[in-house]
């Protein structure tokens, strides 16, 4: 029989994040897979989890990928961590399912953490209906991408580092609209974490008299759809 492709959820920042769960399956598997040995052997010692690790990024994940699959087929058993969160999120590890998938190999993902959520939540925004956008592209295709999120009703939740953080928030201002309300959190977790929320022109006019560390999560409002403004004039007629 064929071993199981596990996706591990570790802390995006606080170690008391990290599940029991998670703790024994990465015990129990026979391999992990880690985005940066270096950035995860802390964590797996801080846990006591005495295992091989291999390197497993988005430079090697192609390449690695058939040595991976031909080991679970022998019946051993993977996990995958990458350095903060559940993998395959704005992370490796698409590739590495579907070919595990397609090699009829059973994949369990387990809940844990992962930014976006608590960012979402924390925004004070719609989260009935939102769509996660993770990095915007860097140049090809970035005003193209813009251009189509300006007609999104839905909230918007995106990842971004600090050395483009404010070009960014600039571009959002640019096109949805200097009031459009907005909540960029950073160091989610971690003893500094911070949530500053507002219309993009104010998160902007913070963030650029302050200095930028951390990850940050940008939760932008969408473009008010006709049937709410509708709804909204219904209960509030003029006088």
């Amino acid at each position: 029989m064929s071993g199981k492709l596990f996706l591990v959820p570790t802390p995006i920042g606080n170690l008391e994040d990290m599940t029991f769960r998670a703790i024994r399956v990465l015990k129990e598997v026979d391999l992990i897979l880690a985005e940066d040995t270096r950035t995860s052997a802390p964590m797996l010692k801080h846990f006591g989890i005495d295992k091989k690790v291999y390197s497993h990024h988005q430079h090697n994940e192609h390449k690695a990928t058939s040595e991976i699959i031909k080991f679970l087929s022998q019946g051993q058993n993977v996990a995958l961590i990458s350095d903060a969160g559940t993998p395959a999120i704005s992370d490796p590890g698409f590739f590495l399912v579907r070919e595990a998938l397609k090699n009829e190999i059973e994949v369990n993902c387990l809940p844990g953490a992962t930014a976006f959520v608590p960012a979402l939540v924390n925004s004070g925004l719609p989260s009935d209906q939102f769509v996660f956008e993770g990095f915007l592209p860097v140049k090809k295709g970035r005003q193209t991408r813009l251009k189509l999120l300006a007609q999104e009703e839905r909230t918007m939740i995106f990842y971004e580092s600090p050395h483009r953080l404010l070009k960014t928030l600039a571009e959002f201002a640019e096109y949805l609209g200097d009031d459009r309300q907005a909540s960029v959190s950073r160091e989610l977790t971690k003893m500094y974490e911070e949530t500053v929320r507002g219309a993009l022109s104010e998160i902007k006019s913070h963030f650029g008299h302050n200095v930028l560390k951390g990850e940050f999560v940008v939760c932008v409002a969408g473009k008010p759809s006709i049937k709410a403004k509708n709804k909204y004039e219904d209960n509030n007629p003029d006088d």
